[in-house]
């Protein structure tokens, strides 16, 4: 039986017409581009969870409620592009067939705002009984969307793309999208890598003990490589290093490796999740699924080609992911993984703030605003903070080079109930 709030959301998709004057700052090809201010504004939602308890009284109201700590903070913070880092639905308590209202349920705050959203799947889009790729292809029907899959393999996962962000003083004419100053093709002045680090469990398998087969939970090795090769393809095109961001639900275990030096006023946060829950965990160095608590399986190492990857990624500037629900932090990454023999390249590993009223914990609501602006991209940094579901804002950071070493106001620890 469908709620009253996603028979009004549907009915509020039908009923969506002209564009907002946000939207129209883009071409027909979807090209984002900085605004006349040289800003460029994203708000990120983790952890949405829709559809947990599905068919109840309080799994109605945990998804009302969580739509309405996205419209609390889009209309305290207007944003030019929302991205919605995992888990947006609780496949374990969905299936494919109902799906399609759940996704149209999430994306209403932004169709009826006119913005554009892009989304990463997360462990718990795939489920025995939900097919992360009908979540791709029912989200894409909305002309919002910018989600997309980009790197081929076959079992790479889905939310595997890359998008360019223009300048403020670039437009679009006829064809061509040229420069208001010099009439040359514009170049990307920002990129936002989108990464999926898939896990859950594998669509429509069952094992021979007739149970669900877990699915790697790591950035896949053919993905990786992809974005090696794209990310050189895009600065041998363009002639010079692109500043850029990425997001990927679950952590790497570089984030784990930095979390025993956050501090309260350094890296301004909550920090209740300790050790992090990152790539790999529970699997083995062979490849086979562990199984979870298993002490001899707690990491298994196979995201080590993805943090080198990020590590070795000239210009990215910060990495954000979900997941860890109660965790909301930002480190800068700087030292040497002794073990992999890896070096920070500078990399803020941050997390967002839990979204949803579904999925576990009572850490307050809210999510991550992140400020772009074309002067703070001169010196690779940018400003951020999360928004409340109450509309207030906390633990504003400037992420630039000396951030770790800056001080700022400890954030508190607060929760919010059912």
């Amino acid at each position: 039986m469908r709620s009253a709030l996603l028979t009004a959301v549907l009915a509020g998709v039908a009923v969506q017409a002209a564009p907002s004057p946000m939207a129209a700052r883009y071409d027909h090809e979807k090209r984002l581009r900085f605004r006349v201010d040289g800003s460029f504004h994203l708000s990120v939602f983790s952890d949405l969870h829709f559809g947990e308890k599905q068919g109840t009284a309080e799994g109605h109201k945990r998804d009302e409620k969580t739509i309405t700590v996205m419209n609390n903070v889009l209309d305290a913070d207007p944003t030019d592009l929302v991205v919605l880092n995992g888990d947006l639905i609780t496949g374990d308590a969905s299936t494919t067939k109902n799906m399609s209202g759940y996704v149209d349920t999430i994306v209403q705050p932004m169709v009826k705002r006119g913005i554009w959203w892009a989304s990463t799947y997360g462990n718990h889009d795939s489920s025995q009984n939900l097919d992360p790729r009908n979540i791709l292809e029912h989200e894409t029907r909305h002309p919002g969307a910018l989600t997309a899959s980009m790197a081929k393999g076959k079992e790479v996962g889905v939310t595997n793309y890359v998008l360019q962000v223009y300048p403020s003083n670039c437009t679009h004419s006829g064809k061509d999208t040229k420069t208001d100053r010099s009439g040359k093709p514009c170049v990307p002045n920002m990129l936002l890598w989108f990464f999926d680090s898939r896990g859950g469990e594998w669509f429509g398998r069952k094992g021979k003990d007739g149970k669900p087969v877990p699915r790697p939970n790591w950035v896949d090795l053919d993905v990786v490589r992809w974005f090696r090769k794209t990310s050189v393809d895009i600065r041998r095109q363009h002639g010079k290093v692109i500043p850029s961001l990425a997001f990927v639900h679950i952590p790497t275990n570089a984030t784990n490796f930095v979390q025993g030096e956050v501090r309260g006023d350094d890296n301004p946060g909550i920090n209740d999740e300790t050790p992090v829950s990152q790539q790999a965990q529970y699997w083995c160095k062979d490849g086979t699924w562990g199984g979870k608590g298993n002490a001899k399986c707690r990491w298994g190492e196979q995201d080590v080609p993805f943090i080198r990857a990020l590590s070795g990624t000239e210009g990215l500037m910060a990495v954000f992911s979900g997941h860890d629900h109660g965790n909301t932090w930002c480190r800068r990454w700087h030292e040497v993984i002794d073990s992999e023999n890896i070096q920070g390249n500078n990399i803020n590993l941050c997390f967002g703030q839990h979204t949803g009223y579904g999925g576990y914990g009572d850490w307050v609501r809210g999510g991550r605003h992140i400020v772009v602006t074309e002067e703070l991209l001169l010196k690779f940094a940018i400003d951020t903070y999360i928004r409340l579901e109450t509309k207030v804002a906390v633990g504003r950071v400037s992420l630039n080079s000396t951030y770790n070493r800056d001080r700022y106001p400890i954030t508190k620890n607060d929760k919010t109930f059912l």
